[in-house]
């Protein structure tokens, strides 16, 4: 029996599946890691993205950092591809009890999941840092420079953890306890280098430990099963 038999198999016989995903899941619909940099960033941007998605550089070079943000994080038309399909549907047959996602593009929504924990918040969320108002995708994507309350003029900030930002904690719980009780924890286009987020995994209990990555990661000798491949074509398979 193969890698992916054994995953097919180790699906149809649980109910309760859980999902941990990393950049890889969304690089396949076109939303780029900006980890893997590419060149462009030395050529368009004075600071390194890490440096950029630093809560300090939002506070002191707001301007700058929403041109990278506008630029790099906010990728026009992207659609959810087979994983995110794949991870919805099992959702609805009671099969997967939810999906922990370090990306913030909303991408397991838009496909149809309903229990995500973004463990790094979204793009779709956004809030005046003044008198706390909501806002959408469009109040960023559709202007230019610092966006501003329309109540007040205050600063809007992304709902997304920055570097130097804590994860929210009731995120973190609801995750912790999806791990915990899960028979089988997929974790798929991540290489687990990100902490905390990585560390999560520690709490899983069972024995039907599948990582799926193009690359070997950190944990690649406590899986039970290692695939390589894309999420997209290893999840089309199933």
């Amino acid at each position: 029996m193969n890698e992916i038999q054994l995953l097919k198999q180790w699906v149809e016989e649980s109910d309760n599946i859980v999902f941990f995903g990393g950049a890889g899941v969304s690089t396949e619909s076109g939303i780029p890691d900006f980890r893997s940099v590419d060149g462009l960033y030395n050529q368009v941007y004075d600071y390194p993205p890490e440096t950029i998605l630093s809560h300090t550089f939002f506070m002191r070079k707001t301007e700058e950092f929403y041109r990278f943000y506008r630029d790099k994080m906010m990728i026009d038309g992207v659609k959810p591809n087979a994983a995110h399909f794949k991870l919805a549907e099992w959702e609805r047959q009671g099969k997967l009890k939810g999906v922990i996602t370090q990306n913030i593009d909303g991408l397991h929504q838009m496909a149809g999941s309903k229990e995500v924990m973004e463990l790094h918040g979204s793009i779709h969320r956004n809030y005046c840092m003044k008198c706390g108002a909501f806002y959408g995708l469009d109040a960023i994507a559709d202007g230019s420079g610092v966006p501003l309350c329309s109540r007040c003029g205050g600063t809007i900030k992304p709902d997304v953890v920055l570097y130097e930002e804590g994860l929210n904690d009731a995120t973190i719980n609801r995750s912790v306890q999806l791990i915990a009780e899960a028979d089988v924890l997929i974790i798929g286009g991540t290489s687990l280098a990100v902490w905390p987020a990585a560390g999560l995994i520690d709490y899983y209990k069972g024995n039907k430990l599948v990582l799926i990555n193009k690359t070997d990661t950190a944990r690649d000798t406590k899986a039970n099963l290692v695939i390589r491949g894309k999420i997209g074509e290893v999840f089309s398979a199933l």
